[in-house]
């Protein structure tokens, strides 16, 4: 049962809330228009030059747009639970946070500069501010315990996801603005760049403005070897094994979801374009369907939690995954089902669309559950250094699962590649079945150093 608070204190954890959210609504606006949608397709289509292989041109731009990705998210794994340690140390969450923000703006205004065949500097920029946006989720991520009880955290969560999926779609009709993706209209399209620097510059003001730092707990030593006491800590984590069983068993089943999730959020419009071949307007309408539905799925699965638990609705959001990608990989024979039965004539493109609405459900309430999974099975003292295991586990999973993918997708078709997405759904539900949530949140609940 959640604690009575003060009406002082309920407004100002109000303003913190929303401050919060804003964050998620400022930094969509880099994952929704240069990873997800536009610079993607700018990169991997008109920045790196075509393979001369006709069955499969943009082969080689995808390969490296995966693996620039993977590279930010391999650096995010060997500082996150460092910063994390850092943060929970020293009372610096907010500065750690504003460092992440600056560095990502800078870097994407800088994409600016990155015309046709400059490969590498369109690369490092992208892995770079990719890096500073990653860590930056994780920095947001840890002040969730700190933002209400814990029976809440699955309402909080979703409430920012869902206000982020619509700051996505802001940034995106600013983006829509620059025209075709042509060699010839290069000039505007390079915009993308300052024009999502500034959005997230301007968006997340209120974010430091309304957020207060997190008083350190008591009995935090005053000076620290941070570097020593990261590594040390994340050490001593691993060592709580048994005592964090389901933390644990829940952090390799996540691993296998965000491998899934990396792929789709990078790749999902690419997809679109080389296997199904939708068109712009087809690309707008499923834009405008994934946000809508994504902050449907954010805000009524973080209402299923509170209600079902964080366990079900994890494995909710799993299999609406699956059937997913069923749907998208038989979408030939969807299509044709769905017009014999209905009497219809529905093209591929629209049905892909159609589906890619269920995509954005999951995509919405998967990421949702997992931050307040992980905040439910959290200890105060330790929620830096837990949301750095968080960042760990979906980093590491990131960079292999790009990795992979972006070698399957040299070798076979880009639809057989996505075959790897489903498997790592049916993975992550599989080993998901064995935590405990009752035991995870007691185990939080009585933790002492």
């Amino acid at each position: 049962m959640a604690k009575d608070i003060s009406p002082e204190k309920k407004k100002s954890r109000n303003r913190e809330i929303f401050g919060w959210c804003m964050f998620d609504f400022a930094n969509s606006s880099y994952t929704t228009v240069i990873i997800s949608v536009v610079y993607c397709e700018i990169f991997t289509q008109l920045v790196v030059p075509s393979d001369p292989n006709s069955a499969n041109p943009f082969q080689f731009g995808n390969s490296l747009w995966a693996w620039a990705l993977a590279v930010s998210y391999l650096f995010v794994v060997l500082t996150g639970p460092i910063f994390g340690a850092i943060t929970d140390y020293s009372s610096t969450k907010k500065l750690f946070l504003f460092i992440s923000y600056v560095g990502c703006i800078i870097t994407t205004f800088l994409l600016y500069y990155v015309d046709p065949g400059y490969v590498w500097l369109g690369f490092v920029l992208v892995a770079l501010s990719n890096f500073f946006f990653a860590s930056g989720e994780n920095f947001a991520a840890s002040f969730l315990p700190f933002l209400g009880e814990k029976e809440d955290l699955g309402k909080i969560s979703g409430y920012a996801w869902g206000i982020g999926y619509f700051g996505g779609i802001g940034s995106v009709v600013l983006a829509t603005t620059l025209g075709d993706y042509t060699l010839a209209n290069y000039e505007n399209l390079k915009l993308v760049g300052p024009y999502t620097a500034v959005f997230f510059l301007i968006a997340a003001i209120p974010t430091f403005l309304l957020m207060k730092e997190p008083k350190l707990p008591k009995g935090i030593p005053s000076k620290v070897n941070y570097l020593k006491e990261g590594v040390n800590r994340v050490v001593n984590t691993l060592k709580y094994a048994s005592r964090f069983k389901d933390l644990m068993i829940y952090l390799v089943s996540l691993f296998f979801t965000m491998a899934a999730l990396a792929i789709v959020i990078s790749f999902a419009f690419i997809y679109g374009s080389q296997e199904i071949h939708i068109e712009a307007q087809h690309k707008q309408v499923m834009f405008i369907f994934i946000q809508i539905s994504a902050a449907i799925g954010a805000l009524a699965f973080g209402v299923i939690q509170d209600s079902i638990g964080a366990k079900k609705t994890f494995n909710l959001t799993l299999v609406l995954w699956l059937g997913v990608c069923g749907l998208i990989y038989f979408v030939q024979d969807v299509t044709l089902i769905l017009n014999t039965v209905l009497g219809k004539a529905w093209t591929v493109q629209w049905v892909f669309v159609f589906i890619s609405s269920l995509a954005g459900m999951g995509l919405g309430s998967t990421q949702s559950a997992s931050r307040a999974m992980v905040g439910i099975f959290s200890p105060e003292s330790k929620s830096g250094e837990f949301f750095g295991m968080w960042g760990l586990s979906g980093k590491i999973a990131a960079a292999i699962g790009l990795f992979l993918f972006g070698f399957i997708q040299t070798l076979v078709t880009l639809r057989n590649a996505f075959l790897v997405v489903a498997l790592f759904y049916l993975l992550s539900l599989i080993i998901n079945l064995f935590v405990n949530e009752k035991r995870g949140v007691e185990a939080a609940d009585n933790f002492q150093e």
